[in-house]
């Protein structure tokens, strides 16, 4: 049986696990790795936050996701097709290594934050 997620290793090794997918990905690393040039080392731990505060509410995060999805789609248009990819690979790496209530509470974040995401970008 898989643990569920307990603490900020728990996410760091979720979150990593994620982002390695999403590098390696033919329909959306090209976004991260050509595209945002996304420097890893920056950009991870702002996610850990991300996740943390969404799932312990440790007030970790300050960042507006929103904002720099939509400055994202000035510069290459995302699709419904991308959005669902990011959900597919999310809920993968959280199978892959959890099981529990937060483990499907952190695979609802990630589904409501997307659709949110996906409405206000792909209808603007």
């Amino acid at each position: 049986m898989k643990k569920d997620i307990k603490n900020k290793e728990d996410i760091q090794l979720l979150i990593n696990n994620f982002y390695k997918k999403v590098i390696d990905d033919d329909q959306i690393g090209f976004i991260f790795n050509d595209v945002m040039k996304v420097n890893w080392k920056n950009h991870l731990p702002i996610m850990y936050d991300f996740w943390e505060n969404s799932l312990f509410y440790t007030g970790a995060y300050e960042g507006n996701p929103m904002e720099s999805h939509k400055k994202l789609n000035t510069i290459v248009p995302l699709t419904s097709a991308h959005f669902d990819r990011w959900n597919t690979l999310f809920n993968n790496a959280v199978d892959e290594n959890f099981e529990g209530e937060k483990a499907d509470l952190a695979k609802q974040r990630a589904y409501s934050i997307s659709t949110v995401m996906k409405i206000k970008i792909l209808s603007a």
